[in-house]
């Protein structure tokens, strides 16, 4: 665009002084340059004639379309401006009507004018507990292969995080660990666990074998408290405080979970092994 209009400046403008300078507008005037040069025998001279370029030769002549002058054939709508006026289509009400629910704002969502909305008029299918859990199932026989290997030492107290930093879970626990009893034969020897849910087999082999599991309860930071201790560390801020079960899951478990992760196991009282037999019962 810049192009364009330099090249039609200086070519009004030059067309104008040559206008003026220049009487008879239909002769033009090409000034001339005289030259002397020397002949072979020096004595005589030679005058001869070269045309000087004109303004109209020295300037580059430019196309007066460009590429970078394209505009593509966009319709330029105007956006249209309500309340200003009756004449201009959308005034007074602004397009909104005469009363009723949306003269006055938005509508209620999935409102069908007072009929029964579809929603209401489809059938229901399916069901979403809100209360259910997701356990992740571990079985004894991987817990043993873990012990025959040395990964996890059976003296101590085998916990959740221990599953968890040995590999015999995986790393995302929603909900908590449930023992299962896949390869309790392989137990013949005691070990102490706890994890969040037991089965009764798998409860049995324990027992059997002299050990004991203990049903343990912890929230999600609970969880994260137990599993990694570290970022609590690197945040600076303290483990949080062992969270009691909500009353749907408090004859579920045996106790609270404790913070940081125990090394040593609790006891069962004579109530606690009551109550933890007639459950599994």
């Amino acid at each position: 665009m810049l192009r364009r209009r330099l090249s039609s400046i200086l070519s009004n403008s030059i067309l104008s002084l040559r206008a003026n300078t220049n009487p008879n507008p239909n002769v033009i005037l090409q000034p001339l340059r005289l030259r002397f040069t020397q002949c072979l025998d020096s004595t005589t001279s030679i005058l001869t004639v070269q045309k000087v370029p004109t303004v109209f030769e020295s300037i580059r002549w430019y196309s007066l379309l460009s590429l970078n002058d394209l505009r593509d054939k966009v319709p330029r709508k105007q956006k249209t401006r309500k309340g200003r006026g009756i004449g201009s289509g959308k005034g007074k009400t602004a397009g909104r009507g005469h009363k009723g629910q949306r003269a006055r704002g938005s509508g209620k969502l999935g409102f069908e004018g007072g009929q029964t909305p579809l929603r209401r008029r489809l059938p229901k299918r399916g069901f979403h507990n809100p209360f259910s859990l997701t356990f992740q199932p571990v079985g004894l026989g991987k817990i043993a292969k873990l012990i025959n290997a040395g990964k996890i030492d059976s003296s101590e107290l085998i916990t959740m995080k221990t599953l968890k930093d040995t590999g015999a879970i995986g790393k995302q626990i929603k909900d908590g660990v449930r023992l299962m009893g896949r390869g309790a034969e392989q137990i013949k020897w005691p070990i102490h666990l706890e994890v969040s849910r037991v089965t009764v087999r798998a409860k049995e082999a324990v027992e059997a074998a002299g050990g004991s599991v203990r049903r343990v309860y912890y929230n999600k930071l609970g969880f994260r408290a137990l599993l990694k201790p570290e970022w609590f560390e690197k945040k600076g801020r303290l483990l949080p405080k062992a969270a009691r079960p909500p009353p749907k899951q408090r004859d579920k478990v045996d106790s609270i979970g404790r913070l940081p992760a125990p090394t040593k196991p609790i006891p069962f009282s004579v109530d606690e092994k009551e109550a933890a037999s007639s459950s599994s019962a």
